[in-house]
């Protein structure tokens, strides 16, 4: 299983967010936003993955935290990877549920690259999640979505969070993947900010009024 870090709430777990983070960045990158959520009355435990180390070819082939490889003028990521990632994930679930959190309660989330896995991993999964929080990313694969997607998750709640100004991954391409979800008949919650590739905190409220609604 993936290495992470677990933030416990102050009384017994009965619900889990896990969050994947972003390209070079590692789990501890959002620590931080936990209080900033507001959900400190919610007994939440807060899973924070790190990705493997790996050659990036976008970072010269140096190795980073990644979760998967990302070419030079692609749009799409390596799928051999992207798969690679998807399949550790309900590894940290099963453990969730090995102890004691029900898979109705238990939120996937990611920032760019880790929402991409969020949403893939997601959209496959056999188990029933809470819902998707998926920021400043993308939808891997969406030709092959509609063939892969499990009943257990259709109409699965989803946010989805984009920087009006984002160079990385342009708001367009959220938008598409937006679209693309809405067709398949899954349940998107839409908000735009006036930012780049980031998070704000107008952004973190919207998301911690997301989770108190699924929760």
């Amino acid at each position: 299983m993936l290495e992470h870090i677990t933030i416990e709430p102050e009384t017994t777990a009965d619900a889990c967010l896990i969050w994947l983070h972003g390209l070079g960045a590692d789990g501890h990158d959002f620590e931080p936003i936990v209080p900033e959520l507001g959900l400190s009355d919610m007994a939440i435990r807060y899973i924070f993955p790190h990705a493997p180390i790996r050659p990036v070819s976008i970072n010269n082939g140096d190795e980073m935290r990644a979760w998967y490889d990302f070419q030079f003028h692609s749009e799409r990521g390596s799928t051999d990877d992207v798969q690679a990632s998807a399949d550790e994930i309900p590894l940290i679930i099963d453990h969730q549920l090995d102890a004691g959190i029900q898979s109705h309660r238990i939120i996937l989330a990611g920032f760019s690259q880790g929402g991409v896995i969020a949403l893939h991993t997601a959209l496959r999964l056999h188990n029933r999640l809470a819902g998707v929080i998926a920021i400043s990313t993308y939808l891997h694969a969406p030709q092959s979505l509609e063939a892969e997607l499990h009943d257990e998750n259709l109409a699965l709640p989803i946010f989805m969070g984009h920087g009006q100004g984002d160079p990385m991954i342009p708001i367009m391409r959220a938008a598409t993947a937006r679209e693309n979800l809405i067709r398949l008949g899954y349940d998107v919650t839409w908000r735009d900010y006036p930012m780049a590739h980031q998070v704000c905190l107008e952004e973190i409220e919207d998301i911690g009024a997301f989770i108190r609604r699924i929760l």
